[in-house]
């Protein structure tokens, strides 16, 4: 280990930071001392622990140590294209970072929160917690053009307020673009996350965060050589008579896979790092084939019956 990774480990076990954020911000602030670090770490504590705002049943947050261990050492800025809750973002913190996904009310609540939060959280206060208020405002997007009827921040605490209410933090629409879970049974489910949000909106900025409503193949377009890009795509089932929890109105069928892994092939091309994770399947190893991968095992609760969950193999591809 150089002496550099020796430092940022070892600040790291000292004080308790994670050590892909400690290397981050070393880097990025260029610190000359310990206690310079310190300083910096201990002022900005609350942006550092900014957590993912919204509940994603596909998170990333329980296999974090899994997939830190994995993680390039070195790479430049990064990239997530499949960003939801960003889990690996919160992780990273990396200088410059690249945020991207094709949810167009996702990445609206991204931009809002980046630039717009105190406005959010006003109107997120104003929320009740209520199945007619609910059904209310899911409503919105069945009426013709619905997005140009609503602000910027209209939208954003619609969708906070319905991913935290709704069932098991499921993201699904009909073919239509329709949000269509039904309410979940909380007693009190926290959907304003003042503190959160304002932190998250402070580390988007300092991480320069460019945030985007594109395809994950532009990608190749924005990603320079000794970037890093992590990909979280919808993944592939695990049976051929699954049903796909629709991320939005787009089914992201085994083309659409392909086509990701062709996105794969011409970033190692071009000296581009990737990471990506999907379920374990016999399709995915065998288009895969030919770059490295490790297994690593998640819990997933999206089934209405206690007994068909449990742990699953998810396979994570590197070309590294």
């Amino acid at each position: 280990m150089d002496f550099a990774l020796y430092k940022y480990s070892s600040f790291s076990i000292l004080y308790g930071y994670d050590f892909n954020i400690v290397k981050s911000w070393w880097e990025h602030m260029n610190f000359a001392t310990f206690d310079e670090a310190k300083y910096f770490f201990d002022t900005n504590k609350s942006m550092i622990e900014a957590k993912p705002f919204v509940k994603w049943v596909w998170g990333k947050r329980q296999i974090l140590p899994q997939l830190q261990k994995l993680f390039p050492i070195e790479f430049n800025n990064y990239h997530e294209p499949f960003l939801w809750g960003g889990a690996v973002f919160f992780n990273i913190q990396k200088k410059q970072s690249f945020l991207s996904d094709i949810n167009a009310e996702l990445i609206n609540t991204y931009q809002v929160i980046k630039n717009k939060p105190k406005k959010l959280i006003k109107f997120l206060k104003t929320c009740e917690y209520s199945k007619e208020f609910y059904t209310e405002i899911r409503a919105w997007d069945r009426s013709e053009n619905w997005q140009d009827r609503f602000s910027d921040v209209d939208r954003a605490w619609r969708f906070i307020y319905l991913n935290r209410t709704c069932f098991n933090g499921l993201y699904r629409v009909n073919s239509k673009g329709q949000f269509n879970v039904p309410m979940g049974a909380y007693k009190n489910p926290d959907f304003v996350q003042e503190e959160n949000i304002l932190n998250t909106s402070e580390l988007l900025k300092q991480t320069k965060a460019i945030v985007k409503l594109q395809s994950f193949s532009e990608v190749l377009k924005n990603a320079k050589s000794w970037d890093f890009v992590y990909f979280d795509p919808p993944y592939d089932t695990l049976s051929e008579t699954a049903n796909f929890t629709s991320y939005n109105e787009s089914w992201f069928w085994r083309d659409m896979q392909i086509k990701l892994r062709n996105v794969c092939i011409e970033l190692n091309k071009m000296w581009v790092k990737f990471m990506m994770s999907n379920h374990n399947t016999p399709f995915i190893r065998e288009i895969y084939a030919w770059f490295r991968f490790e297994i690593v095992k998640a819990r997933r609760n999206v089934n209405s019956k206690g007994s068909r969950r449990g742990k699953v193999e998810e396979i994570v591809v590197m070309n590294y």
